[in-house]
């Protein structure tokens, strides 16, 4: 441990704002996921990310930062030690970051530990319970969640120690909720009329403004984790920019030619898409290389959409197609184009002389995935079996805002068309 005194304000006010941001992002996911669901379950929709921001937290506290970032236990988890934060104060601890109160840190990952499984809920969209949701996500916190966290980015976590890098979540985050999500659809099931109709979003400039925020958040949530205000931090958020437009562009372009026309939700999902791709990354490439990732991820992810319809799974908002494939791509780019030449703390990828690093990448997205996959459908086999995770025929008739919330987003006259 060293002194506080080499607590430096700079850092410290940067990494402060950069979790403002990145908390931000809940409010943006709540509001860009429920832009795209029918308007009686809006509400519904939002309050399942809305409401994690308190739940995630305490667990965060209790258990969840002592877990991922503690003193090791054989590579797989953090020991207790800091539980309820204890000994987590103003000092800075040098195994995260030298130059910024350890207090800080913590609660900087606090908030990439609350979007996380808030990221899931897209693919079970207007069809799961609240409380057997809360049950889920406080248990993936704990069971997933946690143990990733050690993993890749905890002192001694196994991952890390292989040479595994994942600078802002790509493995951590987009990857695990990914799995998730493709673990949820499976187990519980597609909607009511899935394939027989089509569900139209209900407001798709509370899509747009969501993307906005998220957009905005990323750039905490990117140039954040170089935990510093320095170059590195520049490089992410310059990144961060290159990745999120390039998807974006990407995007529309592939629809364009393949729809005949762009839509305004592909644009959004392509800038998500370019996002959060670029996100284990980010604080490794140049600004040439992350806009071919974006370019890459608008591409790929639209084709990882698409094949949803093929397969017949309901992934409602597109988490597998989206965070999934993004932080799996994402992740294997950082082993071809990853360069000490802008991260001298970083790596050199596969195509700047360092051809491990690709299969290193590989066993990170491989372990991670496969780990988040089963331990994700048996939890929710699990809660399903013990609390029942899906609403009634008839509540999903009526939708999520008035079966579970005894709420209307809209006036009678206005949610009439939304109902449908």
């Amino acid at each position: 441990m060293i002194q506080a005194a080499t607590i430096q304000a700079g850092d410290t006010a940067f990494v402060l704002v950069s979790a403002a941001m990145v908390l931000l992002m809940t409010p943006g996911l709540a509001l860009f996921y429920g832009g795209m669901v029918r308007g009686k379950n809006v509400l519904g929709t939002i309050m399942q990310s809305f409401f994690l921001i308190a739940l995630i937290s305490m667990e965060w506290v209790a258990l969840g930062y002592s877990m991922s970032f503690g003193p090791d236990v054989s590579g797989l988890t953090g020991s207790l030690a800091w539980a309820w934060l204890a000994g987590v104060g103003a000092a800075p601890n040098a195994d995260y970051a030298a130059t910024i109160p350890h207090s800080v840190f913590m609660i900087y990952q606090c908030m990439f530990a609350v979007i996380t499984p808030a990221l899931i809920t897209g693919a079970f969209a207007e069809r799961v319970r609240f409380a057997p949701f809360l049950v889920f996500s406080l248990l993936w916190a704990v069971l997933v969640y946690n143990p990733v966290c050690h993993w890749v980015w905890g002192a001694g976590g196994w991952l890390k120690l292989l040479g595994v890098v994942d600078f802002a979540g790509g493995l951590v985050v987009h990857l695990t909720c990914g799995a998730a999500a493709l673990a949820a659809v499976v187990v519980v099931g597609p909607r009511r009329d899935y394939g027989k109709r089509q569900f139209f979003p209900h407001n798709l400039p509370m899509t747009l403004l969501g993307t906005g925020l998220l957009w905005f958040g990323w750039f905490g949530f990117n140039g954040g984790s170089a935990l510093a205000a320095d170059g590195v931090a520049a490089t992410a958020f310059v990144a961060t920019h290159m990745g999120g437009m390039a998807g974006m562009a990407m995007w529309i372009l592939v629809e364009w030619w393949h729809r005949g026309k762009p839509t305004t939700l592909g644009a959004a999902s392509g800038a998500v898409a370019g996002l959060a791709t670029i996100t284990p990354a980010a604080g490794f490439v140049t600004a040439p290389s992350a806009m071919a990732i974006g370019l890459l991820a608008g591409a790929a992810c639209y084709l990882g959409v698409m094949l949803k319809a093929r397969l017949g799974y309901d992934d409602s908002l597109d988490v597998v197609g989206i965070h999934g494939l993004g932080g799996l791509l994402g992740t294997l780019l950082a082993g071809l184009l990853a360069t000490k030449a802008v991260n001298p703390g970083g790596v050199d990828g596969l195509f700047y002389g360092n051809a491990a690093q690709f299969g290193i990448q590989a066993l990170g997205v491989l372990a991670v995935g496969a780990y988040a996959l089963a331990v994700s459908w048996a939890l929710l086999k699990a809660v399903d079996l013990a609390m029942g995770l899906r609403l009634t025929p008839e509540a999903e008739s009526t939708g999520l805002d008035q079966a579970e919330h005894t709420e209307t987003a809209y006036s009678d006259s206005l949610n009439a068309g939304a109902r449908m």
